[in-house]
């Protein structure tokens, strides 16, 4: 033992670490593997041990190769005479005589394989049993035992050749994989199985022989085929493992938070819908769990490795413009800080923001529109309008607090265009916000591995995050998409693309997921016409309706606390009182946060303090006695205005009413009226010709006198162009019709004329 314990310290076998030169295995929350990461010895080797094995495996391995293992100090001299009695009796190797210690000795270094090589053999085995418990010597042996080609150890060839978990294997299977490191190239099942098949049997019945097992189960086991997969590595959730293993180098063994069966879904799913995209497009889709923040299905390309698409780029850590998906939470921002209600009147025509002129998706403008419908409709103008009343800057600061940060150049400072795509951001971190409207305004970090903390960020007020959430749910997806999913589950949604249609959005929040999706080149090639609610939505949708259904999707959800029910009045935005019942020209269903009712936002440096003006009426008349204009007895009076950009979308009746009357006669006006914009070219009630024959369009110069700022022409609601004051405007009209014409000038004066183009 003396000599033993000199050579031991002398010559130290040369042990490696359990997770040593291993394969790096990516496994899904069930213990599926999703992807593995060869060695660097170019081996699949996963780890595991021997409490992560069958048990059926560990019997049939020690009844076949090592009874004694548990007992023997390395060496078996039993077994040794019996192997050499046996080889001097018949001329050849009957039994190898080696224990599972010394066959690890083999496995560890390089032994030759003749006397001599037996004798180190045996030494090297005495030397690791010295160092090593039993089972740590059993887990040696379990992940690098031979299993043909380029495998090693049971857990790499229960997945190789038998898809599945070698705690999940059989009788006949766990046999298999005892006899199979014998001789892995004669024996391998998916090139040899006649012969694999009776190296099996023969397993089975020496466990018979020892009664380690029962007959009857030994015979059921030899009734089962020897059935062996082709030698395919798992490619499961790519980018993600591949993700994974660059954020943590050297983890043997990462347990994602993936669901091994939504995350087949989402890749079957997302790579079919390719087939209706333009070539070299490409899509990515998450999904997360709202309760937790784990992340259950991650594609980042949906077709991993296909060269034209750029498949090898992830495009869930990409950053890329978000379009209007960022307005929930301005909406949601501007609630917390008083600014609106849901019905707040914002308004929806053009407008100039410090020179920021920003349109909306098709060019349309709508005028007076509720803060709900502004959001629902993903109107640019009035998003523009309470950013700037909020700061791009504090609005940029709340958002990173909450987990979101947005991606500007290099010295750059936060802008108005950010609430329309002027940024960048990275999916995950937008699904992360997402998040924070199911969950009580929380939202942070989605989670990758089972093993990471939460981490909350509160990014809206629990009120505003339902209210949010409630306008988003009441959003009506295209008939073509709406069969069946909201009589389903409750589904909050929202689109965005980004400018020339590179990018194409679709959020949706239900209570217990949170889905995105993205599709577009990943070069950022432009796809004209392929935009968010026809590219990304119906992905959205089509992933929504194989998802498992939950109870709480179904079910709706009270207000918090926060949240009030009440009617408001347009234009003033304040609830109905009977006292000031002249002053609601509209009534409009609202949820106001903390009992707060911010009256109508008013222009930008307006003069007008409030959107109600208070003024003396002459008793008999009921004109307008301006202050120092010595009349009769007066009454005061008051009407509801509206902003003076909406003007051209209001009725007869809503002008009226929000009109000051006329002076009364004697008394001089102090300011003079606003009057309207007067368009020269062409008269009201005009018909235009096309002349016969000809495929050439009509042809209309038009002009308007003494406006302000720019004039911005509409045709048929839809902004045409916009001019200098003192330009003239001219305008196509390639198909016969009524139409509309209206000039709108920076003071929010206008002018309009109907005409009728004609054969």
């Amino acid at each position: 033992m003396l000599i033993l314990a000199v050579a031991d310290q002398l010559f130290p076998p040369p042990i490696p670490e359990p997770a040593e030169d291993a394969s790096t295995l990516v496994l899904a929350r069930d213990g599926t593997p999703l992807r593995a990461f060869v060695s660097r010895s170019g081996v699949w080797r996963y780890p595991v041990t021997p409490a992560e094995v069958s048990p059926l495996y560990l019997q049939a391995l020690l009844g076949y190769e090592d009874r004694w293992f548990r007992y023997h100090p390395g060496v078996n001299p039993l077994a040794l005479l019996r192997a050499t009695y046996q080889a001097v009796r018949t001329g050849s190797i009957v039994s190898g005589g080696s224990t599972l210690t010394m066959q690890v000795a083999r496995l560890i270094e390089p032994i030759p394989r003749h006397a001599g090589g037996k004798l180190r053999q045996i030494v090297r085995a005495l030397q690791i049993e010295r160092r090593l418990t039993k089972d740590q010597i059993l887990t040696l042996y379990l992940q690098r035992a031979p299993f043909g080609g380029t495998i090693e150890g049971v857990e790499a060839a229960a997945w190789a050749y038998l898809g599945k978990p070698s705690k999940q294997l059989s009788r006949a299977e766990a046999a298999l994989l005892a006899v199979l490191p014998q001789a892995p190239s004669r024996l391998r099942p998916d090139r040899h199985p006649e012969a694999a098949r009776q190296a099996r049997d023969k397993v089975l019945n020496r466990l018979r022989q020892q009664g380690i097992w029962s007959a009857d189960a030994l015979t059921e086991a030899a009734q089962e085929p020897v059935v062996s997969r082709r030698l395919v590595p798992p490619m499961r959730a790519a980018l993600l493992a591949e993700r994974l293993r660059q954020e943590h180098p050297g983890t043997p063994v990462l347990h994602s938070t993936i669901d091994a069966e939504l995350q087949y879904l989402f890749e079957t799913r997302l790579a079919a819908e390719l087939t209706r995209l333009p070539p070299r497009t490409s899509a990515a889709g998450l999904l997360v769990h709202n309760a937790t923040r784990e992340v259950l299905a991650y594609v980042g390309s949906a077709r991993f490795g296909d060269a034209d698409r750029l498949g090898h780029v992830d495009m869930i850590r990409a950053i890329r413009s978000p379009g209007s998906t960022l307005k929930p939470f301005l909406y949601g921002l501007a609630l917390d800080d008083g600014l609106i209600h849901s019905a707040s009147l914002l308004v929806d025509a053009p407008q100039s923001f410090d020179g920021y002129r920003p349109a909306n998706f098709g060019e349309f403008f709508h005028g007076p529109v509720s803060a709900a419908d502004a959001l629902r409709r993903s109107l640019n103008v009035p998003a523009v309008d309470l950013l700037q009343r909020l700061s791009p800057a504090r609005f940029t600061a709340r958002l990173r607090n909450g987990g979101l940060r947005l991606s500007l150049p290099r010295g750059a400072s936060p802008n108005l265009s950010i609430i329309l795509g002027g940024t960048g951001v990275r999916m995950d971190q937008l699904a992360g916000a997402y998040v924070a409207l199911a969950g009580g305004g929380t939202g942070g970090p989605v989670r990758y591995l089972v093993s990471s903390p939460r981490q909350d960020r509160q990014l809206l007020s629990e009120g505003a995050a339902w209210i949010v959430r409630d306008i988003l749910e009441y959003n009506p997806l295209p008939t073509t998409l709406s069969s069946g999913v909201l009589r389903e589950r409750r589904l909050a949604w929202k689109t965005g693309t980004s400018y020339g249609y590179r990018d194409a959005w679709a959020f949706g929040v239900t209570p217990t997921y949170t889905l995105g999706v993205w599709s577009g080149r990943p070069d950022g090639s432009p796809l004209p016409g392929q935009y968010g609610a026809v590219t990304a939505l119906p992905v959205l949708v089509n992933l929504l309706r194989a998802l498992p259904g939950a109870r709480s999707d179904q079910q709706p959800a009270a207000p918090p606390a926060s949240v009030t029910a009440t009617e408001i009045c347009w234009p003033t935005g304040l609830a109905e009182s009977g006292s000031r019942a002249s002053l609601c020209h509209e009534r409009h269903p609202a949820w106001l946060l903390d009992g707060h009712l911010p009256p109508t936002l008013l222009p930008p440096g307006s003069a007008v303090r409030s959107p109600v003006v208070s003024y003396a009426a002459d008793l008999a008349t009921g004109l307008r006695v301006p202050p120092g204009c010595a009349a009769g007895q007066t009454r005061p009076a008051q009407i509801a205005r509206w902003p003076q950009l909406v003007s051209p979308w209001l009725t007869a009746e809503q002008v009226r009413r929000s009109t000051v009357p006329p002076v009364l006669p004697g008394c001089s006006e102090p300011v003079a009226p606003v009057r309207g914009l007067h368009i020269d070219g062409i008269v009201d009630g005009a018909t235009l010709r096309m002349a016969p024959g000809s495929t050439r369009p009509t042809k209309v110069q038009l002009k308007v006198q003494g406006a302000i700022g720019d004039v911005h022409w509409l045709v048929d609601g839809r902004l045409a162009e916009t001019v200098p004051a003192a330009a003239v405007f001219e305008w196509s009209f390639r198909e016969p019709g009524d139409r509309t014409v209206l000039a709108l000038d920076d003071a929010g004066r206008f002018g309009r004329v109907s005409l009728r183009v004609i054969r």
